[in-house]
């Protein structure tokens, strides 16, 4: 279980780290005027030359790896949920590296996440151990 919060935790800050970045990158794209195949075009081609866009979509792939080593481990169940505490690290990632002000309502949002997330882990503790398959005799 320490191995699972591990790398949760790291994938989690990965994440959150990418998706400052790509705020931070996307705040220095001009907004779309239309929703054309050419204005599209011309906010992909300021992202694959905006760094700190690039720099992002590095740390939401490490996100990403993270969370296939979870997958390929633990239960979808168990894992699923706890990577809601996403929003918990983007809230603070946002008002430290993007000075946003953060409402009473969304804190109260954070904190229900966050009680979810502690409910299901405690799940997982008490969780039936289930008996070791039989031996066979020969």
């Amino acid at each position: 279980m320490l191995r699972l919060l591990f790398i949760l935790l790291l994938g989690l800050m990965c994440e959150s780290a990418g998706v400052v970045l790509l705020k931070r990158g996307m705040s220095r794209v001009p907004p779309a005027s239309a929703m054309t195949v050419s204005e599209g075009w011309r906010i992909v081609k300021s992202g694959l030359t905006n760094g700190q866009i690039l720099l992002g979509v590095f740390f939401e792939a490490l996100f990403f790896i993270s969370l296939l080593v979870l997958l390929s481990g633990s239960e979808l169940s168990l894992l699923w949920p706890l990577t809601s505490l996403s929003f918990v690290f983007a809230t603070f990632a946002a008002i430290w590296f993007l000075n946003e002000k953060v409402s009473g309502l969304r804190w109260a949002g954070v904190v229900f996440i966050m009680i979810g997330a502690a409910l299901i882990s405690y799940s997982e503790h008490t969780k039936p151990v289930s008996a070791p398959p039989p031996q066979q005799t020969e």
